[in-house]
């Protein structure tokens, strides 16, 4: 069968769903029941050749759009050499190189050392697994709200039950969360900091803790962006008590919050930081960059993975980094957001519905409620307004831990009409569905 003949041939959005209801098990989510056909930057047109603005970009994973020219160009050259030696078999230059520069790119002056992988999950398995290699410790300390990954050790890191627990327990041991800073909903940071020391005196005693893992904008638990007093309290806990702090910017991370990495508006320097999505331009990579002392705690063997760092996505993702750079994207992340965020924050004013409008860069949320009360989480008006905005040509996708909150995850690249289109889908679609 070839697929692409199928398309051509009159496949319709209905029929591929059936489908994929037919072959795919139910646990296998679906945002819009829409199959594409083609992509340029910040479009997809699907296979009934509609045509719809992206306002998902994968996950925050086009942060230099669908199929940028220097990209394609990169896989297409990486085609005509070699796909796959193994890294750990016969290595390459590229591999090395992004390396090298990845290990530039991450904040503060210690010397880093970093290693490719394939997902996001992979990578922050991996920086614990070089944790606890450094420090001879069990303990794992995580936030509420957070998201880590799916795999059986991410997910017990990940700090939301539904849907990425129910029925999957028993999880992994040694993991604790604690409450994350949310200020609409009145968590300070004193409150997190307080459950901290509760719990090295309750659970486990600061000298058995590995590592604490932080999202610095948290992605699955509502574009919650942590404040620079949060990140520096961390950093001196964490020194002062000899724990490893692992920053995950797998959805912050490759320029989306105005700086190359989030934590950057900290001025704090993680020992461990990843990083994924954005890095490959739509190619499967992954990265883990930290401190050289900390990064050479496993043995030869201990780090690695058959596919990790596969040739054809090394090769994306340094034209990634020259893109980012040879365009300015970390800067034009942050005009996009400023951008954004007014636009919203006029809606603010007109519906109540809408309790606040948040971010960092481009990395931008709103927050719905009922009746004007941020304690009323409105999971019905995002996913209203998601649906009512498909239909009307814009992918949008919620997160937050109630299904109330719309994040916006913008190609970097994407043209300011386009954005203002999608802007224009969200204002007339919330007005649908809140006055009819």
């Amino acid at each position: 069968m070839n697929s692409v003949t199928d398309l051509k041939s009159g496949a319709s959005n209905a029929g591929l769903m059936a489908r994929r209801a037919a072959a795919l098990p139910r646990g296998v989510g679906q945002a819009h029941p829409v199959f594409a056909q083609r992509a340029e930057n910040a479009e997809i047109w699907d296979v009934e050749g509609r045509r719809w603005i992206d306002f998902c970009a994968g996950i925050a994973v086009l942060n230099t759009g669908h199929r940028h020219p220097k990209v394609m160009a990169a896989a297409r050259a990486q085609l005509e050499a070699y796909t796959h030696t193994c890294f750990q078999v016969v290595a390459y230059e590229g591999y090395v190189a992004l390396c090298e520069r990845l290990n530039k790119l991450m904040p503060g002056p210690t010397p880093k050392k970093s290693f490719l992988m394939n997902s996001g999950a992979e990578a922050v398995e991996n920086a614990v697994k070089i944790a606890r290699a450094h420090t001879g410790r069990r303990g794992v300390i995580a936030f509420g709200g957070g998201f880590h990954g799916r795999t059986m050790f991410t997910m017990a890191l990940t700090g939301k039950v539904d849907p990425y627990k129910i029925k999957f327990g028993p999880f992994a041991g040694d993991i604790y969360h604690v409450p994350y800073p949310d200020p609409l909903h009145g968590i300070t940071e004193d409150e997190a900091f307080t459950a901290i020391k509760r719990l090295f005196k309750w659970d486990i005693e600061a000298s058995d803790v590995a590592a604490i893992i932080v999202e610095p904008v948290q992605g699955e638990g509502g574009y919650i962006p942590a404040s620079t007093r949060f990140m520096q309290g961390l950093r001196a806990l964490c020194d002062e008590h000899g724990i490893v702090l692992i920053v995950d910017e797998v959805q912050s991370g490759i320029a989306r919050c105005g700086k190359f990495f989030a934590i950057e508006h900290h001025q704090v320097e993680p020992d461990i930081l990843t990083t994924a999505k954005g890095l490959g331009g739509g190619l499967v990579i992954s990265g883990v960059v930290g401190k050289a002392a900390i990064m050479d705690a496993p043995v030869p063997g201990g780090l690695g993975g058959t596919y990790s760092g596969n040739p054809v996505a090394v090769a994306t993702a340094n034209a990634v980094l020259d893109v980012i750079e040879e365009e300015n994207l970390v800067a034009r992340a942050a005009k996009l957001g400023e951008h954004m965020r007014a636009r919203l924050l006029a809606l603010k004013a007109r519906f109540d519905c809408i309790a606040d409008v948040r971010g960092l860069g481009a990395m931008t949320a709103v927050e719905f409620c009922h009746g004007g009360k941020p304690e009323s989480p409105a999971g019905d008006i995002a996913t209203a307004l998601k649906n009512e905005a498909a239909k009307r040509g814009l992918l949008l996708l919620n997160c937050g831990n109630y299904g109330n909150v719309l994040r916006i995850m913008i190609p970097l690249t994407i043209p300011f009409a386009l954005l203002d289109e999608g802007l224009d889908i969200i204002e007339a679609a919330l007005a649908t569905v809140t006055e009819g």
